[in-house]
């Protein structure tokens, strides 16, 4: 059932900008999959969409929903941000975003279209402006933050694997990178494949997304699918340092020959 926005005090707080979308404006169910944040499905003007509610800042949240109404512009399918009636895209935290239908990949054929809608994405978006706070894999050969990232909470020998893997890049162009396109984030139909959750989302080389595809959906030769899977293995460590998972991707990094 329908909850209105803000019936509850514990909500008043976080919850009460969404009455900015309208008078009619619900939650509906909250959806899994928000870890960062707190995502329900809504009801905006009669239609269903999907609100996300979290803790990032308004420049953050400009680059974001900038960088989907450009590539809706261009004609993908992404969850772009659902304006306020005055204009706004993000309120207090919160973004209402169009919702996208459509299930995960489930063959080399489907992970295929999903490398052609990743190559779309970096074609349209070749020198986008950094993502506020964020660095790109070619960033960190020198720096050591950046938003997610934290190479000081790693072993140095990791360290040392992760650049080494980021350095066969090293002078590509960037572009940006949706920096997560695992099957929860992929919606496909016949007609079209989205892409949703950009939390993660940041200027990189394009080799950050398509590494991370399974069975060489890219379409890479031996050497560049080899530097690819190594550069997004080494991405996945480090923005993820330091959980099970983490560690697991690290394993796969090549150890550096002294």
């Amino acid at each position: 059932m329908a909850t209105r926005a803000s019936t509850r005090s514990s909500d008043r707080v976080s919850w009460d900008a969404l009455r900015l979308w309208g008078d009619d404006a619900v939650r509906v169910e909250k959806l899994a999959g928000g870890v960062a944040n707190d995502v329900w499905s809504v009801r905006v003007g009669g239609e269903l969409a999907v609100g996300r509610l979290g803790r990032r800042g308004d420049a953050d949240l400009a680059w974001e929903t900038g960088l989907l109404q450009h590539l809706e512009r261009h004609g993908m399918t992404v969850p772009a941000p659902i304006p306020t009636p005055d204009g706004r895209l993000f309120a207090d935290g919160l973004v209402v975003m169009k919702y996208v239908p459509g299930g995960p990949p489930q063959t080399d054929a489907d992970w295929r279209r999903v490398a052609e809608t990743l190559r779309e994405l970096h074609r349209l978006t070749r020198d986008w402006p950094q993502r506020p706070g964020w660095r790109s894999s070619l960033d960190l050969l020198q720096a050591e933050t950046g938003t997610r990232i934290n190479l000081n909470a790693m072993p140095a020998e990791a360290i040392v694997r992760c650049r080494a893997a980021w350095a066969r890049l090293a002078g590509r162009a960037t572009c940006a990178v949706h920096g997560d396109p695992n099957p929860g984030n992929i919606r496909m139909t016949a007609d079209a494949v989205a892409l949703i959750d950009w939390d993660e989302a940041h200027v990189d080389v394009p080799e950050i997304d398509l590494g991370a595809l399974p069975g060489n959906a890219a379409g890479f030769d031996a050497t560049d699918f080899d530097a690819a899977t190594q550069a997004a293995t080494a991405w996945q460590a480090a923005v993820c340092w330091k959980d099970d998972y983490a560690e697991r991707k690290l394993a796969e990094v090549w150890p550096v020959n002294s």
